[in-house]
């Protein structure tokens, strides 16, 4: 766990967390935000920390093979691997949906897709997979298309999430689901920057607040949460960034009192 933790705290300071992201033109996108519903947002990991995602430990320290179990994914389904680094979850994905089935593999930088595209040559992985070069506000999805998006230690990292989910909602199925899996704020003993963690009360404050509503949740991951929502069909969304300003702004720390 050590290791894990040392390593994550490495690609943080070499700014393989952080730094350029593709080759996207700020001036043709909106602001970034750097709080949303008082969680300050984590830089995004960049394909320089790609190897950390495809580790040896990582099956045990996440049992990845159990969560994708929990996805209850069936042939001839349409899946998003949303985020989908290197592919780690992407390659073993594909074989879940099928010939019949496809797997839209979703990122912001070009290496990623590179670097799984290369490896799934090496893995000699059959399937219909769709690489897509999206930007941070935009993932450029097909409406009514999905099944399921899959959005692993994702979201965390979205500097625009009303957009994000935006377009998740539109590219869903009616009853498509989008699962997010995010590494447990709520447990001390999970070896993982407090930044790049989640709750599920900091969940439940932004995800439903767009749309979704909770339909299931898997609590058997070692580290990790994993929640399901469904659209909302209730749900009266603002449009992105027109919320109160105190949605995008730092929860103020109140100074303790002064003891005489």
């Amino acid at each position: 766990m050590k290791l894990l933790l040392d390593l994550l705290l490495a690609a943080t300071g070499l700014g393989l967390l952080g730094g350029r992201v593709g080759t996207q033109d700020p001036a043709l996108l909106p602001p970034p935000l750097g709080h949303y519903f008082g969680r300050e947002i984590a830089p995004t990991m960049t394909h320089e920390g790609a190897s950390w995602l495809t580790r040896s430990s990582r099956e045990r320290e996440e049992n990845t093979a159990r969560m994708l179990e929990a996805l209850h994914i069936k042939p001839g389904q349409t899946v998003c691997d949303f985020g989908c680094g290197n592919g780690y979850h992407t390659l073993r994905l594909l074989p879940m949906v099928g010939e019949k089935g496809s797997v839209h593999a979703v990122e912001i930088q070009q290496e990623m897709l590179d670097l799984l595209e290369k490896r799934r040559a090496e893995m000699k992985i059959e399937g219909s997979l769709v690489p897509v070069l999206g930007t941070v506000a935009d993932p450029k999805l097909p409406e009514s298309t999905f099944d399921l998006v899959l959005m692993v230690d994702v979201y965390h990292e979205l500097s625009h999430p009303e957009h994000v989910l935006a377009s998740v909602r539109r590219c869903l199925k009616t009853k498509g689901r989008i699962v997010l899996v995010e590494f447990r704020k709520e447990d001390p003993k999970v070896p993982i920057k407090e930044l790049h963690k989640m709750s599920k009360e900091q969940i439940l404050k932004e995800v439903p607040a767009n749309g979704f509503r909770l339909v299931e949740q898997f609590d058997e991951l070692p580290w990790q949460h994993m929640m399901f929502f469904e659209r909302d069909p209730a749900a009266k969304v603002p449009e992105p960034g027109s919320r109160e300003r105190s949605v995008y702004a730092p929860v103020a720390v109140v100074p303790a009192p002064v003891r005489d």
